[in-house]
């Protein structure tokens, strides 16, 4: 038997062995689904999909990172090291109230946080109600007014407290140098004198939300099915087979296929490790012949099987070298950081062609930032439109980092000129934001219209070049709105300030949701000031607020940006009331009250393009007309009105003698 035959027999080993394995699992699967069933944990609580409890069910019942510990009558989630007793889950809304089991062991007389509270490498995320506690320890001077006092961690030298907001310190002229970096707890929201009027581990343990994106697992049960998991993808285990969706869907098949392109997958790299060994083996053997063409197809053949995608690209975009992004930003300079957002540092570089460009650096590889990742990639490449930001490419999705590379725009974002580093007295005229309002509206209006909502329209993801020529950035968070529904149900996600009061309350995510938060992005350029400042009084904290207020009781003046002239001109007077009048249309709390994108563009254009001059004399025309009619009707004064005012006025005086 020769050397060629011997390669081919131990390949067809390898892939049988694989064939094995996989053909045993496979049937484990159908063998076991009965292992699903939820269960009951302690105090009650049903466990089911996502989550499921070692010991009593199978792995493959829930998800990675969901498996739940029965301990003391609790259910036990661990999460950043730190147990966390589960006192209630909303399946419907895919959600879960959690609180710190330290807080009810009665050994630890000091049941503070140590170390920060983080949901990086899991997949959860805050919920809506969900806040931070900053915990300070070893601080030099003592607490203020406004925190919660930390007596059991205190001496004499040493004082420690918790705070809802750490501006309020440099407020209290209180420095946060003289203190231990502060220690992050998440709490549920409530009122701010509710709050204070408790202590801190009351506060705590009134729990806090955590949500997740996932598949509902309802569906599957009305099928008579019990829900579960394969290689991390939701699915259906029935009776027959393994379903993606439901026992009804009949979509086994389906399935099926994926399993056999897994198998494919597998037995495919064991047959191209065969193959590299065996062409290596044949390039060792005749090294001495110096054969280039051999090394050419090695070359280009190991480089599409080591990152498959740089041959053909990632959903279409360009494939870029992570040594390559390295190069382009010095390593990731900080001194080129252009900003730090809530998924990812963006930094400026420049490419090997010479092109400049803004490199988003996603924090860590866990599902969701691969998610985001996912999503702004697909919603890029297949819009065009000259107010949004354009992308040049990414790693590929196996890479050590996730990274995406846009075009550089180099003038910062909205929120840097209207109240950032940016911002300069009279710097922004108001035909320069009625411009910003209309290209963003156009952006948006575009959105819509190829059924994608952004989720999170706010000024510091409206970019603007040289020309103050606006480019929408930041899709991580947008959805692809399914064709002819009325809305998306969906956790509320965004940025506070901006998002629609309705989607919080009812997580309803509908078009009308980028409306409301485009809303306050007029109100910021009518205004100035910033969407959140909880500096401000506590029913001013949100802008929206002060907005409805001083709109809604004719104190537009108390509104409106000193600089822009507001009162000292007609016509940008007018504009600026008409751009008022339509922002609260969109603040409406209602969305069926609010207008469409397409609406406000249109309408933006109308107050743009109206002749305020004509209207203005028009109205003056009216005023003198009204005038002379009244100069006229008391001139032509009929005798018979004349005599009964005469009569009126005889009977008016004689009643009063």
């Amino acid at each position: 038997m020769d050397h060629r035959t011997s390669y081919k027999c131990h390949c067809i080993q390898i892939i049988a062995i694989l064939f094995t394995i996989l053909m045993d699992g496979i049937a484990c699967f159908y063998t076991n689904s009965s292992a699903c069933e939820p269960q009951n944990c302690g105090n009650g609580l049903k466990i089911e999909y996502p989550f499921w409890i070692p010991g009593r069910q199978e792995s493959y019942c829930g998800s990675p990172m969901f498996n739940v510990t029965c301990r003391d009558r609790n259910p036990i989630l661990k999460i950043s090291d730190d147990d966390y007793i589960i006192r209630d889950i909303f399946y419907t809304n895919d959600s879960i109230l959690l609180s710190p089991a330290e807080l009810y062991n009665v050994s630890d007389q000091c049941p503070a946080p140590q170390h920060n509270f983080s949901t990086g490498g899991t997949p959860f995320s805050y919920g809506p109600e969900t806040v931070d506690l900053f915990f300070f320890y070893n601080c030099t001077e003592p607490y203020q007014e406004e925190t919660y006092p930390l007596d059991c961690a205190c001496n004499a030298s040493h004082h420690a407290f918790a705070v809802f907001h750490t501006e309020i310190l440099d407020h209290r002229n209180h420095s946060e140098q003289s203190c231990q970096p502060p220690v992050n707890a998440p709490v549920a929201t409530d009122s701010l004198n509710r709050l204070l009027a408790m202590n801190y581990t009351d506060v705590l343990k009134k729990g806090f939300v955590l949500q997740w994106d996932g598949d509902s697992c309802s569906k599957c049960r009305r099928s008579g099915g019990e829900c579960g998991s394969y290689y991390d993808d939701f699915v259906c285990y029935c009776d027959d087979h393994i379903h993606p969706k439901t026992c009804d869907d009949g979509g086994g098949s389906n399935l099926r296929l994926k399993i056999g392109i897994g198998f494919g997958a597998a037995a495919g790299s064991a047959l191209i490790l065969c193959v590299i060994f065996f062409v290596y083996q044949r390039r060792h053997k005749n090294r001495d012949s110096g054969s280039t063409l051999i090394s050419r197809d090695i070359s280009s053949y190991s480089s599409s099987v080591i990152d498959p995608e740089r041959a053909s690209g990632y959903l279409g975009v360009h494939i870029f070298a992570y040594t390559e992004l390295e190069e382009a930003t010095n390593c990731f300079d900080p001194n080129k950081e252009l900003g730090d957002g809530g998924f990812g540092t963006v930094y400026k570089g420049k490419l090997r062609d010479g092109r400049e460009v803004a490199v988003k650096r996603l924090y860590e590889s866990n599902f969701k930032r691969v998610e985001h990742f996912r999503n702004e990639v697909e919603i890029l490449t297949r819009l065009r439109h000259r107010n949004l930001v354009s992308l040049y490419g990414c790693t590929s999705r196996h890479c050590r980092e996730l990274l995406l590379v846009y075009e550089y725009i180099p003038n910062g974002t909205i929120a840097d000129h209207l109240h950032g580093p940016l911002a300069r007295p009279g710097s922004l005229p108001w035909s320069t934001r009625m411009n910003i309002a209309i290209e963003t509206a156009s952006a948006l209006s575009y959105l819509h219209a190829s059924d994608v909502i952004h989720r999170d329209v706010k000024t510091n993801n409206i970019l603007l070049d040289n020309n103050f020529c606006v480019k929408v950035a930041d899709f991580g968070l947008s959805r692809l709105f399914p064709i002819n529904a009325t809305h998306v149900s969906t956790a509320p996600q965004g940025t506070p300030g901006y998002v629609d009061p309705e989607y919080h309350q009812c997580y309803h995510l509908t078009d009308k949701s980028d409306v409301f938060s485009f809303g306050v992005v007029l109100i910021e350029l009518i205004s100035s000031m910033p969407a959140v400042d909880i500096t401000r009084h506590r029913h001013e904290i949100n802008l929206s607020n002060i907005a409805v207020h001083r709109i809604q009781n004719h104190l537009l003046h108390e509104l409106v940006d000193d600089n822009l002239g507001y009162g000292s001109d007609y016509k940008l007077t007018a504009m600026i009331e008409d751009v008022a009048e339509l922002a609260f249309q969109c603040l409406q709390y209602e969305r069926d009250m609010r207008p469409t994108m397409q609406e406000v563009l249109q309408a933006l254009l109308e107050i743009q393009n109206k002749d305020y001059n004509a209207e203005k004399k028009e109205e003056m025309d009216n005023q003198a007309d009204d005038v002379v009619l009244l100069k006229i009707n008391q001139l032509t004064s009929s005798p018979d009105s004349i005599l009964t005012n005469s009569v009126s006025s005889s009977t008016t005086t004689s009643t009063s003698t």
